[in-house]
C-alpha cells in the first residue's frame, strides 16, 4: 500500500511541474495521455518494479492460471508480464481451469520480445521423480495421460515421467483395441519402480480389481441360493461362460447352459449378451459363484408325453457314445441310455461304436422309465427277433454250419453261425495238431465250417468244433508207426532236451538227447539220417517218441539172447542123450576100450 501511495504522489507532482518545450511529448498529449518527464518515468518504474516479485531463472515457482485457450495457457507468477505455456503440457489434466495454481519452470525472465518464458513440463520433470516415489510409497492413485502405444502395452505420462502400462494391466477384461486408449487420461496405481534405471510401471487394472473386490464382497454378502440376477456374458470358454454381475464374475458351467447336450457354449449364448441367471452355489471364502442358465426354463422331462410307457417304440438321435453304451435324445433335453448289452442278442461283450455313431437316427424300445429321477433305458435288439428261440431246432447237435470268426483268444475262437448266435471253438477243437494260438489258423472275418457240439441256452452259448470235420490223422499215424517198429529219419533241428526228427512226408518225431548217441559213441548232428526205433505214441500231445540207441542196443540184446538160447538147446540135447544111454551100451564101450588098448 505504501508503494501504491508513493506512485500516486509522483503522478500528482508531475502533472503540476513545468516541462521544457523540447522535452514535451506532443503525441502523447494529443492522445490525452498523462505526461511525465524522464526523471518522473524512471521514478515511477522503480516504484512499480518494487511491487513485482523477483524472478530467478532456472527455478520452479508457483503461478496462477489466468486464461486458457486451445493452444495456450496464461500463467501469472507475480512478474510484470505473464508467461505463456503451450496447452499440450497440460494434457494430463483435462480439468484445468482459471484460478488453478500450477508449478512452472522459469526458463527466461524476458525473451527478445520481452516475454516471460515458462514451462510447466520442465517443472513437473524436476519434481516428478520425488513425486512418483511419494505416490508409490503412499499407494496413491495418480492421473496419467496415455501418449502412445508400444510393444506389449502403452506409454503413460505420469508427473512428466514416461511410465510403462502393460497390456495386461489396462483392464480386467481382455482388450480388443489398444489404440482406443491413446490420448486418454486415466487413473493409475504405481505398481513398480526401478530406482537404478528410473523405470516406472503403472496399472489401471489394479484400481478396477480393488473396486471389483469391494463390489464382490458387497454382492456376495447379499447372495442367496436361488436368487435371480442379470449379467453380461464376459468370456466364453470350452467349459463354460463367465458372466459379469456388475463387477463380480460368476461361472455358468457348460452343463448348466442347456438341458440338452451341446458341443460349445456359443450354441446358446454370445459375447456381451445380457442374460438372466440363477445362483446355484457360492463360496464366500474363495469368492466363487456358480450360476445356472437352463434352470430358468422348465425341465424337458416335465413336458414328456405322460402316456409314454415300457414297451413303446421311440425315435431319437445318438448324442453320446461311451464304452458302456449310447445316449439317445428322443426330445430336446430328454435322453435314454442304450446299454451295450441291449444292442445285440450276442452274449459277447461288444463296443457301442460297433453298432452306433454320434448323430445317427435310431429306433429303440423303452425298457424302463423313471420320471422322478429322469432316467430311461432303451433297447435295440428288442426290435429284432431273438435268434435263440428254438435254437436246438435250427442248430441240432452234430449239424454242420458256416460261421464267421469274430474274435480269437488264447483259449479259442468266437464264431457266429448267424448274427446274435455266437459259439466258442476251443483251441483243442480247432485242429488235430497242437497249435500255440488260434491265429495260426484263422483270423477275424474268416468264414469256416463248424459242427455243433453242445448248448448252453441259459447263457446263450454254443460249443463248436472244427477239427471234427476232418479225420484224426493220428489214427493213421498209429498204423503207420507202430510201437517197436524201426523207421528212417533225419535230424531236422536240435533243442535243449533233444532233436526233432523228420520222417515220411510231413510227419515228425522227437528223440531225447540220450537216444541220439550212435554206436561209435558220438552224438547225431543236424542233417544226419539214421534208423530210429518207435518208442511211444502220445496221442494226447500228438507226439512220436523215437530212439536211435535202441536200434543197436536191442540188436545186441537179441543176439545175446539168441546165443543163450542156442546154448540152452545144446545142453538140453546132451542131457537128453545122456538120459537115453543104457548099461549094455556102457559094457560095449568098455570092451571097445580094451581092444583099442591091446592094439587089436
Amino acid at each position: 500500500m505504501a508503494e501504491e501511495t508513493k506512485i500516486e504522489e509522483v503522478k500528482k507532482s508531475s502533472l503540476n511541474a513545468s516541462v521544457a518545450p523540447e522535452e514535451f511529448d506532443w503525441d502523447a498529449f494529443e492522445g490525452n495521455a498523462e505526461i511525465y518527464g524522464n526523471a518522473d518515468k524512471a521514478s515511477i518504474e522503480a516504484a512499480y518494479d518494487q511491487t513485482l516479485s523477483k524472478v530467478v531463472e532456472n527455478e520452479v515457482v508457483e503461478g496462477v492460471v489466468t486464461a486458457i485457450s486451445k493452444r495456450e495457457v496464461i500463467v501469472n507468477i507475480g512478474y510484470k508480464s505473464e508467461g505463456v505455456i503451450q496447452a499440450p503440457e497440460f494434457r494430463y489434466n483435462p480439468d484445468l481451469k482459471v484460478g488453478d495454481k500450477v508449478e512452472v519452470y522459469v526458463e527466461s525472465a524476458e525473451d527478445k520480445k520481452g516475454q516471460l518464458i515458462l514451462s510447466h513440463k520442465k517443472a513437473r520433470a524436476l519434481k516428478s521423480w520425488d513425486r512418483v516415489n511419494e505416490a508409490f510409497t503412499a499407494d496413491e492413485v495418480v492421473k496419467g495421460f496415455i501418449k502412445t502405444r508400444t510393444k506389449g502395452g502403452m506409454i503413460v505420462d505420469v508427473f512428466g515421467i514416461e511410465a510403462f502400462l502393460p497390456g495386461s494391466q489396462i483392464d480386467i477384461k481382455p482388450i480388443r483395441d489398444y489404440d482406443a486408449f491413446v490420448n486418454q487420461n486415466m487413473d493409475f496405481k504405481i505398481v513398480k519402480i526401478n530406482q537404478e534405471y528410473r523405470n516406472v510401471v503403472v496399472s489401471h487394472k489394479a484400481l478396477l480389481e480393488a473396486e471389483q473386490e469391494a463390489r464382490r464382497a458387497e454382492l456376495i454378502g447379499k447372495l442367496e441360493k436361488g436368487q435371480i440376477l442379470e449379467g453380461t456374458v464376459k468370456n466364453i470358454t470350452n467349459y463354460g461362460v463367465f458372466v459379469d454381475l456388475g463387477g463380480v464374475d460368476g461361472l455358468i458351467h457348460i452343463t448348466d447352459l442347456s438341458w440338452g447336450r451341446i458341443d460349445s457354449p456359443e450354441e446358446v449364448v454370445s459375447l456381451d449378451q445380457k442374460i438372466k441367471v440363477v445362483v446355484k452355489e457360492f463360496d464366500p471364502q474363495q469368492k466363487r459363484i456358480a450360476l445356472g442358465y437352463k434352470q430358468l426354463t422348465p425341465h424337458p422331462w416335465d413336458n414328456l408325453n405322460p402316456d409314454l410307457k415300457v414297451g413303446d417304440t421311440v425315435k431319437g438321435k445318438v448324442v453320446l457314445i461311451a464304452d458302456y453304451g449310447a445316449f439317445v435324445e428322443i426330445e430336446p433335453g430328454v435322453e435314454g441310455l442304450i446299454h451295450v448289452s441291449e444292442m445285440s442278442w450276442s452274449p459277447r461283450l461288444h463296443s457301442a461304436q460297433e453298432f452306433l455313431k454320434v448323430g445317427e437316427e435310431v429306433e429303440a424300445q423303452v425298457l424302463s422309465i423313471d420320471r422322478e429321477n429322469r432316467k430311461m433305458s432303451l433297447g435295440l435288439k428288442q426290435l429284432t427277433p431273438n435268434p435263440w428261440e428254438n435254437i436246438r431246432e435250427k442248430y441240432p447237435v452234430g449239424s454242420v454250419h458256416k460261421a464267421v470268426v469274430r474274435n480269437t483268444t488264447n483259449f479259442g475262437v468266437f464264431a457266429e453261425p448267424e448274427d446274435g448266435v455266437e459259439g466258442l471253438i476251443h483251441i483243442s477243437d480247432l485242429s488235430w495238431n497242437k497249435i500255440k494260438h488260434p491265429s495260426e489258423l484263422v483270423s477275424p472275418g474268416d468264414v469256416i465250417d463248424v459242427v455243433i457240439l453242445d448248448f448252453d441256452e441259459a447263457n446263450h452259448k454254443l460249443s463248436l468244433g472244427h477239427k471234427q470235420l476232418t479225420p484224426n490223422p493220428w489214427d493213421a499215424i498209429e498204423e503207420k508207426y507202430p510201437v517197436g517198429s524201426t523207421v528212417e529219419g533225419t535230424v531236422a533241428s536240435m533243442t535243449d532236451k533233444g532233436a526233432n526228427i523228420k520222417l515220411q512226408g510231413e510227419d515228425e518225431g522227437f528223440a531225447f538227447s540220450r537216444d541220439l548217441i550212435k554206436e561209435d559213441g558220438k552224438a547225431a548232428v543236424v542233417g544226419e539220417t539214421l534208423p530210429f526205433r518207435v518208442v511211444e505214441l502220445r496221442r494226447s500231445t500228438r507226439r512220436i517218441l523215437l530212439s536211435h540207441v535202441r536200434t543197436y542196443s536191442e540188436a545186441k540184446v537179441e543176439k545175446a539172447a539168441a546165443e543163450a538160447d542156442n546154448t540152452k538147446k545144446a545142453v538140453k540135447k546132451i542131457n537128453s542123450n545122456l538120459e537115453k544111454t543104457t548099461l549094455g551100451d556102457i559094457s560095449e564101450l568098455a570092451a571097445l576100450k580094451d581092444k583099442l588098448a591091446k592094439g587089436e
